[in-house]
């Protein structure tokens, strides 16, 4: 039986690990440079390692149980209750460590490859549209200078921006027409990297198998499916769909004392980028459910009659990450049922 627990502080060049028995009492210190750790933890016993999950924890977390130890991811905002003392490297390893061994932790899955590299198109996605935004905002606002306004979306950019370049009545002088005019290629060049990346994306999902489960459920497309892929893996870390849920911070958050339970909106806990793309699917889902017969919709509809827009919105989410976990958990396409 494993009685050693590792808490490995990790960095770009130093890391620090601490070594604790199951009675808590810290019985080795090691301070050791990156290229030694893999090293280290070769010619180490097999133990229980936990790391923060952070920065590269997964390449270090795949590393090290290749070489026989048991690995673990920890939330960073778990660990600081279990701080003692000042902050220093040993003093959040060996919290680390502690921290671990409560029996009610919970711990972040291990991502492998695939996953990461599922990460890396979403963010280079969430990069771009935000730069393509910010661009856009930019343009409005340096247009209405010059007494010429925008519809807000890209259509309504894409066709008056030229319209005004063009028109030779306006008050637009040459130097503003040359500047409007590169922004337009930037915005352009900015729009052509997106559609790029999108191919990528379904490309992706297409080769997928949890990708494309994931998609037989409405209101889940490429994006939302990768971006679960990426976050869950198979789903086998979370005990049911209702712990998902939760995890994906779309339940109510709880401030209750004195035996009266009080709730307040949804915690919006865990992935943001994950939470806010199921919102949307489930937008998605709300604006048509009045022109379908199947149970789901059907129970939206009425939920949305009862309660407001945005609630009935969240609701649905609620539901749509419950049903799309058990799809993507139990291996099994998303079926309809017909009222």
């Amino acid at each position: 039986m494993k009685t050693i627990t590792i808490g490995l502080d990790i960095a770009k060049n130093v890391f620090h690990a601490v070594f604790v028995t199951s009675h808590g009492k810290v019985t080795k210190k090691k301070q050791m440079k990156r290229a030694a750790v893999l090293k280290f933890f070769a010619n180490t016993e097999p133990a229980i390692v936990v790391m923060e999950a952070c920065g590269s924890s997964n390449y270090w977390a795949r590393e090290i149980q290749k070489l026989g130890h048991e690995v673990k991811l920890i939330a960073p905002q778990y660990v600081v209750a279990y701080r003692r003392k000042n902050k220093n490297d040993y003093n959040d390893a060996e919290a680390i460590a502690e921290c671990s061994q409560r029996d009610d932790m919970s711990f972040v899955p291990i991502k492998d490859i695939e996953q990461q590299d599922a990460q890396m198109l979403l963010r280079i996605r969430e990069r771009l549209v935000k730069q393509r935004t910010k661009l856009s905002n930019q343009i409005r606002g340096m247009l209405l200078e010059y007494g010429l306004c925008i519809n807000k979306g890209t259509a309504a950019l894409r066709r008056a921006l030229p319209e005004f370049l063009e028109d030779a009545d306006n008050s637009l002088t040459w130097t503003a027409r040359s500047l409007f005019s590169e922004l337009y290629e930037e915005y352009l060049l900015l729009s052509d990297k997106i559609e790029k990346v999108d191919k990528k994306i379904k490309a992706f999902t297409k080769e997928n198998e949890l990708c494309q489960l994931a998609q037989t459920v409405t209101g889940i497309g490429p994006i939302t499916a990768l971006a679960l892929y990426a976050a869950i893996g198979n789903g086998k870390h979370f005990a049911n769909g209702r712990h998902f849920a939760a995890w994906c911070g779309l339940v109510p958050r709880q401030h209750s004392t004195g035996g009266k339970s009080v709730l307040y909106g949804i915690s919006k806990k865990g992935n943001i980028v994950l939470r806010a793309l199921l919102v949307h699917g489930a937008r998605s889902v709300l604006n048509v459910v009045d022109k379908k017969e199947d149970k789901l919709s059907v129970w939206a509809a009425n939920l949305k009659m009862k309660k407001s827009y945005n609630v009935a919105c969240v609701a649905l989410a609620n539901k749509l990450a419950r049903v799309v976990w058990s799809v993507i958990a139990n291996n099994r396409p998303y079926e309809l049922k017909m009222v």
